[in-house]
């Protein structure tokens, strides 16, 4: 197959874009706690929106599922249970090292193991990578990635700084840097199995090829598998928080069930829309107006946010598809894109009204690294693409 990596470049900026999007029309969403409203979205993001995307662009999935090996169905879900455990652990981290830090330390550990440890475990990282041009490319794009993220931590921290003590207690009521360490260490890595099982589910892929699937969604057979296991993760703690807070009902109740939770959790992960206090802004979970639940409205934003959530990752299997010999760079790609629209996202929601120009200038020169990254890492595959 011929690969297209300027193609699969936009097809990651897409991708980026669709995660960094998918929390509006959760603002619309009343009366809900969170983990009704999280729980029916991820309905519609991990178990939906894939099957309905796989049947209608994948010919022969049942023949695809039942060839697959037993054991390859088993570690692309079991990578998926674990990118769900970071996900659900990202919240700690940013409980105990606040929003900017937390988020800049869990994006670097995701973006560093999901991009690099492919490659690593596949035995190509020093023959595709270290000793080709194209491989020392897309090795310093990936560099020049995280020092982005870093840059973006950087200016969310310079803002935290300029708070009043008031703001930053509100922000960082426990902070600990000891367990905020050891907390984003395991979020980021847990993370990043999302690319593992990708990589896990690539004999997928080629028993998809011999159905007649066409290359760019090929990965959509490996995604249903993924996406399982974090389905499965996130029910599991969804259903806890039902149980605790007495929220089981808000599903089908047309009038308030008061939840007794104190206090929302956060609902970023580290693969999602890692914006500036995007929850925050969001006003997600908050209560109707009157004791009256708008039932069908919120089914129906939370269906659209579940599927704009799934979409990034639609988006990102046709980037990846597109890299050639260097699918393991779309990870990085796809980091880099998700926080550069994520964070247009947060200047037009407002959410850095009032910073110094210190900070501003830490996000715009952030914003510009990111961007280099991604056009860096694109032309490290272009590169390697036959003429």
């Amino acid at each position: 197959m011929v690969s297209h990596p300027l193609l699969g470049l936009v097809f990651h900026w897409i991708g980026g874009l669709a995660s960094a999007s998918f929390y509006l029309p959760y603002r619309r969403v009343r009366g809900w706690s969170w983990e009704t409203f999280w729980l029916t979205g991820g309905f519609f993001s991990w178990i939906v929106a894939p099957w309905l995307f796989a049947l209608a662009l994948t010919p022969g999935l049942a023949t695809i599922l039942h060839q697959t090996p037993w054991p390859v169905l088993g570690w692309t879900y079991f990578y998926g249970v674990l990118w769900g455990l970071g996900g659900l652990t990202f919240g700690l981290t940013m409980r105990y090292l606040g929003i900017s830090l937390g988020m800049a330390m869990v994006l670097g550990y995701c973006a560093a193991f999901g991009t690099l440890m492919p490659p690593i475990f596949n035995g190509t990282f020093v023959s595709q990578v270290l000793e080709t041009s194209s491989g020392l490319v897309i090795l310093l794009g990936v560099g020049v990635c995280l020092g982005g993220i870093a840059l973006s931590g950087a200016a969310g921290v310079t803002k935290e700084k300029e708070m009043s003590e008031t703001q930053k207690r509100a922000v960082i009521k426990e902070f600990n840097f000891r367990k905020g360490v050891l907390v984003a260490t395991f979020s980021g890595v847990m993370s990043a199995c999302f690319s593992y099982g990708l990589n896990a589910g690539s004999p997928m892929r080629e028993l998809a090829a011999a159905q007649g699937t066409t290359p760019v969604h090929q990965g959509l057979c490996v995604l249903i598998v993924v996406l399982l296991g974090g389905f499965t993760t996130n029910f599991i703690w969804c259903v806890v928080l039902h149980l605790k807070n007495g929220t089981g009902g808000q599903y089908f109740a047309a009038r308030e069930v008061p939840s007794r939770a104190t206090t929302l959790p956060i609902v970023e992960t580290a693969i999602d829309a890692p914006s500036e206090e995007m929850a925050r802004h969001a006003n997600l979970g908050a209560a109707a107006a009157s004791s009256r639940v708008p039932l069908l409205s919120n089914w129906l934003f939370c269906a659209a946010g579940g599927v704009c959530w799934y979409l990034q990752f639609f988006f990102y299997t046709m980037g990846e598809s597109q890299m050639g010999q260097y699918k393991f760079s779309s990870w990085a790609l796809h980091m880099a894109s998700i926080i550069i629209f994520s964070t247009l996202w947060g200047l037009a929601l407002a959410e850095w009204r009032g910073a110094s120009r210190k900070a501003m200038t830490l996000l715009t020169f952030s914003l510009i690294v990111l961007v280099g990254s991604t056009v860096i890492i694109g032309w490290g595959n272009y590169l390697a693409a036959p003429r």
